[in-house]
């Protein structure tokens, strides 16, 4: 559990140097908020991780596959990081994007290997409590770039906030030189193309068509209606009446910490619920909340309502990410846990990216377009509504769970990571 906590804190805290800490540099350096709102596509690499997984799956002498990307990552990281300080916001503006890019496929990277790492070295009753406890300190490693650093920033120059913030690495990297590297990372698929077409094809085997494709639109599915819910949150909660200072304050405190409660109380129930029947409960909890947000649409100017909904939100959301994660690492082929994990986490990070693109759309109308084409016309929701729709978008994951995790077969769910892996396939060469 140690190790989990040192593997979340170390994954988080290069997303959130991109999500926090480079966006206030930038403003406070002069850059307009369009500049800085299209720095966020630097982010492609957590989508498309899955690409290069094989190589991990593959290649990874001489510590192991898992902790040799782990090191090389890391202190890439380590080294990229303070390199922004020695730019200028304005005038190095196009070196910022591609240093952006190259920070984030490190730490995509970094993610791949770390995701296979802990899938590795947790036993399968110790999946939930496991993830959890990574997952709460990816959270948490946010408060670094987005609290500390900002903090010192007010005190040093950018360069050493920078150089400080980078530092924070060496907890990760003091890891990876010393653990040990998982029993089953021996078993390395012994050529690439085998890296790059098993893992789909043992998948696909082990479901079967239909049951793979089922468990694909399920982590599609189960938190659609939320990440929809939360994409415009601060701009719903300004639209509402609530000033800036209140919305800080209060999200600051009623969703972090609930978050992290719910996250760890779901680890704690998950050991005697299962993953199964944690996904329906937490599922089904996820799903309400979200009505949490359409009563706030009607219920006025209300902090101590704006308070409660904002945590029961976080409460709930930490709940069904718990078991979520669960599910997606004993999902995996312990042969093949790269790739397929980063193929996992990917398609589950598509919604966030879908919502963000359209949310705007169904709460204000208005056209899609190409050039001066129209695609297609939305009427405006409005929040009340809108909230209503993100929350039957909660239905289809959830219907789902009948197939991919029915109530009564998930107490002690089958373990693939339980199998001998047998990545040699020469016959199929």
């Amino acid at each position: 559990m140690l190790i989990c906590v040192l593997t979340g804190f170390s994954s988080g805290l290069p997303l959130f140097v991109l999500i926090s800490l480079i966006s206030a540099w930038l403003r406070d350096g002069g850059v307009d908020l369009k500049e800085i709102g299209l720095l966020a596509l630097v982010q492609f690499p957590y989508i498309w991780k899955f690409l290069w997984a094989p190589l991990c799956d593959r290649y990874g002498l001489p510590m192991g596959r898992r902790r040799t990307w782990m090191l090389i990552t890391q202190i890439a990281l380590l080294l990229s990081i303070p390199a922004f300080g020695w730019l200028a916001p304005v005038p190095d503006i196009a070196t910022i994007r591609w240093l952006a890019v190259a920070v984030a496929l490190f730490s995509a990277t970094q993610d791949i290997a770390i995701d296979a790492f802990r899938r590795e070295i947790l036993r399968d009753e110790e999946q939930g409590l496991g993830n959890v406890i990574h997952v709460n300190a990816y959270k948490i490693a946010g408060l670094v770039p987005g609290s500390l650093s900002l903090i010192v920033a007010d005190y040093l120059s950018w360069d050493a906030v920078y150089l400080i913030t980078a530092l924070f690495m060496f907890p990760g990297i003091l890891l990876t030189l010393i653990g040990t590297e998982p029993e089953f990372s021996s078993h390395a698929p012994p050529t690439l193309r085998q890296a790059l077409v098993d893992p789909f094809r043992e998948f696909v085997q082990r479901k079967g068509w239909s049951g793979a494709l089922t468990v694909l639109g399920f982590i599609f599915f189960y938190k659609l209606g939320d990440s929809m819910a939360t994409a415009l949150a601060t701009p719903f909660y300004l639209d509402m009446g609530y000033s800036k200072t209140e919305i800080g304050v209060i999200a600051k405190h009623a969703g972090l910490w609930p978050n992290v409660a719910g996250g760890i109380l779901g680890g704690i129930w998950m050991i005697s619920l299962g993953i199964h029947r944690s996904l329906w409960v937490f599922g089904v909890l996820q799903a309400l909340v979200i009505l949490g947000f359409a009563w706030l649409a009607t219920a006025g100017h209300t902090l101590a309502g704006l308070a409660a909904v904002i945590g029961a939100e976080a409460f709930g959301v930490g709940l069904g990410t718990a078991a979520f994660v669960a599910y997606i690492a004993t999902a995996t082929n312990p042969a093949y846990t790269a790739t397929q994990f980063a193929l996992f986490t990917s398609l589950a990070a598509t919604p966030r990216t879908l919502a963000n693109a359209f949310t705007g759309f169904l709460v204000e109308g208005g056209d899609i377009k190409m050039g001066n084409i129209s695609l297609l016309h939305i009427e405006a929701l409005g929040w009340e509504r809108f909230f209503w729709v993100c929350f039957a978008l909660t239905l289809p994951g959830m219907l789902l769970l009948f197939k991919v995790a029915p109530w009564n077969g998930g107490k002690r769910s089958r373990d693939p990571g339980r199998l001998e892996p047998q990545p040699d396939s020469q016959s199929s060469d």
